[in-house]
Order: structure tokens, then C-alpha cells, then sequence
């Protein structure tokens, strides 16, 4: 069956065998843009496998920039092929006979043929086909000379790339410019599309289009792809959402990498700002540009709210406290004795607020790892609990109880029955994750297992591994975070995408 033109982030033959890659980095299949993470932390793995990156770090590639610049290909790959649809659908098919007029058929061929076998695409790297093979064949009615010559097109912008040069072992020209005609076509590519339609929100030559971001922020990878979103959203469309996701990951990786080799003090600037500061730059500045105007929704004040004196207690330190004061056990909620309701009262607080200590490893899990949304039966259980409500009601205290929507335990009940509830990935989002350590779970159905790294307390794993031990279904589930620093390792994260995950959250909150 005759395939969608595809069209790949070019790698050379060289760079393929030194570091052994067998699959392209990304594709665009004229359709879709996948712009696959996980891909540029195993590609980056195995390049800094043989860069020797533990004696010298210098020489690390970090998988947020390479994915960074990946995609900076894609979507110049995803602007050709709107520029296609919308403009000039013959353009490269043209171009093969304009090249052949300016440097002669024999010269275009070869040219073609060498930039072929230097940056096979996969199936010729693979040897499904030999390059003159593939340069005879077409797809979807696009011949692959024609392809190849937009891939050489963006072999030629990556070169010029100053934001690209730190990965140029990957694509570099050199070898092609001295074999080759490439030097006279891709110096007439301006030429060439000076005779066809110009586009963009500047309706400029397709050339000077492409060169636009590089130009812009010359040595900024994470610059070039805020350009892209500030000035091509119109034509860019939902792949906006790709740059997003890029940008976040390239400047959570700088991030990372400032904390691994500088101590944690906050007076030492990051990137020119103490590190208690935000960022400044223009990638990190938001925008709205919302079709229709947002207006706030707060709920109405009612008449009970201003007169509210609240007190928060966490429980497990409350009991504690209310054990020693007493000198008895008290470690149930029915067990707090009348004397310190009555106290509350008298100091004129009306409402109690519930919630558990956390981070303390001599207590019980954390108020943000649940089980279920219930009273804790070391607390004394529901029943427990509605005694301490009764007994505060009748000193005019009203008891509420902290709920936690956003995420779970690791072994909740909820992780168990409902796995797609949660945010997960079929594979580990990174390839030096490892999962030997204990099981956690107290169900016999699933096991529970998070990242070796957190034991020894060298990473923060992002993610833990559930597995079925009927179905053998297996799926790495992401820790709660709320983006603000590390991952909580006892949790699991909702997705709130999903509209069951939505209803199941209101009708155990309506419940409660």
C-alpha cells in the first residue's frame, strides 16, 4: 500500500552507527506531529552512554534540548506542509525540475542520491531499500526526490542553526557540501522560491519564512520556539500545544541541572535571578488570547462566612499533644476529651478543620496519600468521628474535613479498581528508572513498586509501576505534584481529562 509521504529528523549514517540508533528521532507523516519526550531521553541516553558523561559531565546531551530542537524541525517540516495545502501544493515537485535548469539533471541526481546515503531515511538505513531504490519511489503521489529535497532543505537550515551547533555531529553537511552540487542548490533556494508564493503572517519568501526563529533568537533553543508560538500560532494551529510541552520540559531540565551543581541557597542566582524568583524571559511569559472574554465566577459571600473564627489541627500531632497534656493514651477522635471541646469554644473558634501530619516517617502516610475518602480506622473510624462532630455541635463548633481531589496513595483503593484513572504512561518516561524494590501493596491483585532512586534518595522519580498480576497489565502512574517542587512520592495523580475520574471526584465530594 502506497504510505504518506514521511518525512524524518535526519540523522547520519556516521552518527547512526557511533551511537547506535536504528529508529528516527521523529516523524512527520504529513498529518500528525509527534513530538515524543521519552524518544529524546533514550536517544540522549544513548549518546551520553558513549560520551563517558559520568567522568565528563561537560559532555552531557540533555534529552530537553535535543527534543527542543527536534521539534523545531517538525514544525518546520509541519510549516512546509501547510504552506503546501494553502499555497503551493507542487512546490518541491517543481523545484526538481527549476534545480535541473540551474545545476544540470546528472548534478541535482547525485546530489540527491549522496544526501540519500549520508542521511538515509529508516528504510534505507535498514536496508529494506538501497538509496537509489527509494529515491525511484513515491508515496501518496509525492516522489521521494521530492522529499528528499525538502529534507535536504532542512539539513541546510539546521547547519545555519547557531542554537543547533551543539548537536552538529548529528547532521553535519561538510562531507555532502564537498561531493556534491549541495553548496549551488542550496544556495538558489531563495531564488527558487522567490518565483512562487510567498506566505506566513508577513507573507514572506518560504525561505526567509524558515530562517525567521533562527534569525530571531539566534543561540536560544527555548527562544526559537517562543518565536514560533508568538508568531505562527495562526498557521501552527493545535500543534501550539507540542511548543508548550517543549518549552516546560526545556526549562524544567535547566532547572535541574542548576540544582545539581549548585547548592541549594537562595542567594546565588539562576540564570541571573535569585532562585526564589520567577523568569522573566520571553518563553516564560503567558499568553490569553482567548476568542471570548473570561469573567470572574467567585461564589457569593453568605452570612455565616464573616463570622468565622476557624482553627486547623493536624490530627495525629493534636492527639499527641492532647496524650501528653492529659497524661493518658489518647489516639481517637472520640477519645479527645470534653474539657479541651469546651476550651476551643470558650476562645471563641466556631469552625475545626481535620488534616494529618505529613512528611514525618514515624507517622502514618501522609493526609495526602488516601486510601479512601474516609476517616482512617486508627482515628476510630466514621463512628469516631461523628462523636467528636456531636459533642463540638453542641458547643456551636462545626467540624469540616480537608478532602483531597487531586490525587490518591500509591496502593489507594481507587489505584487498584481504577488504573485508568490515573495519569500514566505504558513505559518509563525515563530509561535509568528502575523498579526492584519492594512491593507496596496491601492488595493481592496488583503490585506496587516505586523508583529504586527515591530509597537512596538520589532521584525523584516521577512516576511508580502498578502491575496486574492477573492480566500482567503493566503501567508507570505519576506522582502528585503541584509544580512546585519535587514529586510526592506516596501519591498517585488523577487525570482529570478523563469526564469518569470528573463525575466519580463530585459524587464521593457530594457524599462526603
Amino acid at each position: 500500500m502506497d504510505r504518506l509521504p514521511r518525512y524524518e529528523f535526519h540523522v547520519s549514517r556516521a552518527a547512526r552507527e557511533r551511537y547506535r540508533f536504528e529508529e528516527e528521532l521523529f516523524s512527520w507523516n504529513g498529518n500528525v506531529l509527534f513530538a515524543n519526550v521519552a524518544a529524546s531521553r533514550h536517544f540522549a541516553e544513548k549518546m551520553n552512554r558513549q560520551r563517558d558523561v559520568e567522568r565528563h559531565p561537560e559532555r552531557t546531551v540533555h534529552p530537553g534540548a535535543l527534543n527542543a530542537m527536534a521539534l523545531i524541525d517538525e514544525l518546520l517540516h509541519a510549516l512546509v506542509a501547510r504552506y503546501r495545502e494553502q499555497r503551493d501544493p507542487k512546490v518541491m515537485i517543481d523545484a526538481l525540475s527549476w534545480f535541473e535548469q540551474r545545476v544540470g539533471r546528472e548534478a541535482l541526481e547525485k546530489t540527491l542520491l549522496e544526501f540519500t546515503q549520508q542521511f538515509p531515511p529508516r528504510d534505507v538505513y535498514t536496508g529494506k531499500r538501497n538509496a537509489a531504490e527509494w529515491l525511484k519511489a513515491s508515496s501518496k503521489g509525492t516522489p521521494h526526490r521530492a522529499i528528499a529535497l525538502e529534507e535536504m532543505m532542512m539539513l541546510w537550515l539546521a547547519n545555519l542553526n547557531a542554537a543547533f551547533r551543539r548537536f552538529n555531529e548529528l547532521f553535519d553537511d561538510d562531507e555532502l557540501e564537498k561531493a556534491t552540487a549541495y553548496p549551488s542548490i542550496t544556495a538558489a533556494l531563495k531564488d527558487y522560491f522567490q518565483t512562487r508564493p510567498r506566505f506566513g503572517p508577513q507573507n514572506q519568501n518560504l525561505v526567509d519564512l524558515l530562517l525567521a526563529p533562527a534569525l530571531a533568537a539566534p543561540d536560544s533553543l527555548e527562544g526559537q520556539l517562543a518565536y514560533m508560538r508568538d508568531t505562527w500560532h495562526e498557521v501552527l494551529g493545535e500543534m501550539m500545544r507540542r511548543i508548550l510541552v517543549a518549552i516546560d520540559v526545556f526549562k524544567e531540565e535547566e532547572v535541574a541541572v542548576w540544582m545539581r551543581f549548585h547548592p541549594q541557597d537562595g542567594r546565588k542566582p539562576h540564570f541571573g535571578q535569585q532562585q526564589d524568583r520567577g523568569d522573566s524571559s520571553a518563553a516564560a511569559v503567558p499568553h490569553y488570547n482567548l476568542k471570548e472574554p473570561e469573567y470572574e465566577r467567585f461564589s457569593p459571600d453568605v452570612d455565616w462566612m464573616p463570622r468565622t473564627v476557624m482553627i486547623a489541627k493536624s490530627t495525629f500531632v493534636w492527639l499527641d499533644q492532647l496524650s501528653r497534656a492529659y497524661q493518658r493514651h489518647i489516639y481517637r477522635l472520640d477519645q479527645v476529651p470534653n474539657e479541651e471541646v469546651d476550651a476551643l469554644a470558650r476562645r471563641g473558634f466556631n469552625s475545626q478543620r481535620i488534616k494529618q501530619l505529613t512528611g514525618n516517617p514515624d507517622a502514618a502516610a501522609s493526609a495526602y496519600s488516601l486510601f479512601d475518602y474516609t476517616i482512617a480506622e486508627e482515628l476510630g473510624g466514621e463512628g469516631s468521628y461523628l462523636n467528636l462532630r456531636d459533642r463540638a455541635m453542641a458547643r456551636g463548633i462545626r467540624m469540616g474535613s480537608d478532602m483531597v481531589p487531586n490525587h490518591t496513595g500509591i496502593d489507594s483503593r481507587w489505584v487498584t479498581e481504577h488504573p485508568d484513572w490515573f495519569i500514566s504512561l505504558p513505559y518509563p518516561p525515563f530509561p535509568a528508572y528502575r523498579f526492584d524494590g519492594p512491593d507496596l501493596s496491601s492488595d493481592g491483585r496488583v503490585e506496587i513498586r516505586i523508583e529504586d532512586h527515591y530509597y537512596n534518595k538520589t532521584d525523584a522519580a516521577v512516576v511508580f509501576r502498578r502491575r496486574d498480576r492477573w492480566s500482567r497489565d503493566t503501567r508507570f502512574i505519576y506522582h502528585g505534584n503541584d509544580g512546585t517542587s519535587y514529586p510526592w512520592n506516596d501519591t498517585a495523580q488523577l487525570n482529570y481529562l478523563n469526564p469518569e475520574v470528573r463525575e466519580a471526584v463530585i459524587q464521593k465530594s457530594d457524599s462526603l
